[in-house]
């Protein structure tokens, strides 16, 4: 039970950004035109200033 506590614990202060700072979430869309037509793209991301992770289609 004392581990599924501290498991609880952590987990916890992990997702609410007591252990750092919390991780912000991003995204963008974009459309452009061009001589090939109109084409588009998204990306989505999250960072926390220090580390940034995204992905971008």
């Amino acid at each position: 039970m004392k581990r599924i506590s501290l498991i609880l614990t952590v987990a916890m202060l992990a997702a609410c950004g007591a252990d750092g700072p919390p991780m912000k979430p991003s995204a963008a869309v974009g459309l452009s035109v061009g001589s090939d037509g109109v084409s588009t793209g998204a990306s989505v991301g999250a960072s926390n200033g220090t580390f940034s992770v995204g992905v971008g289609f």
